[in-house]
């Protein structure tokens, strides 16, 4: 096998649960090999490195074998290398630290724990920070 589509090996290796997703991605323009964002029906070889936007990290895999059947989990270090850098991952560290704080637009209302979160926060504010008897 030389060749696969970029779509069916992103599922085989499970860097996407479905193919449909993996297709989506592609044609929303989050798969990217080198400077060009790429196409579900693109053929891909061994040795490429494919790039994939997950906000808000970018990944980074290199093509080390071809396969358009999904594998078991143990077998993906096989057909592939995360080679994705290292400020990537204190991107995604920084995100999840920040959590309730930096909330993206449309995300919907705020769980039981941020709510309480945004409480006790709130109040600290309103207790220390504004003394007007001073």
């Amino acid at each position: 096998m030389e060749e696969v589509r970029i779509d069916k090996w992103l599922w085989a290796v499970r860097i996407f649960k479905t193919r449909t997703i993996a297709s989506e991605a592609c044609k929303k323009g989050r798969v990217w090999i080198g400077e060009a964002a790429v196409k579900p029906s693109r053929n891909i070889r061994a040795g490429e490195v494919i790039q994939v936007k997950k906000p808000p990290v970018t990944y980074s895999f290199k093509v080390l074998a071809l396969s358009e059947k999904r594998m078991g989990a143990k077998m993906v270090p096989q057909f592939m290398e995360n080679v994705t850098p290292e400020e990537q991952y204190e991107l995604l560290e920084m995100n999840r630290i920040s959590g309730f704080v930096d909330r993206q637009r449309g995300m919907g209302r705020p769980t039981k724990k941020e709510r309480r979160d945004l409480d006790q926060f709130a109040g600290s504010l309103r207790e220390d920070a504004f003394d007007w008897d001073e």
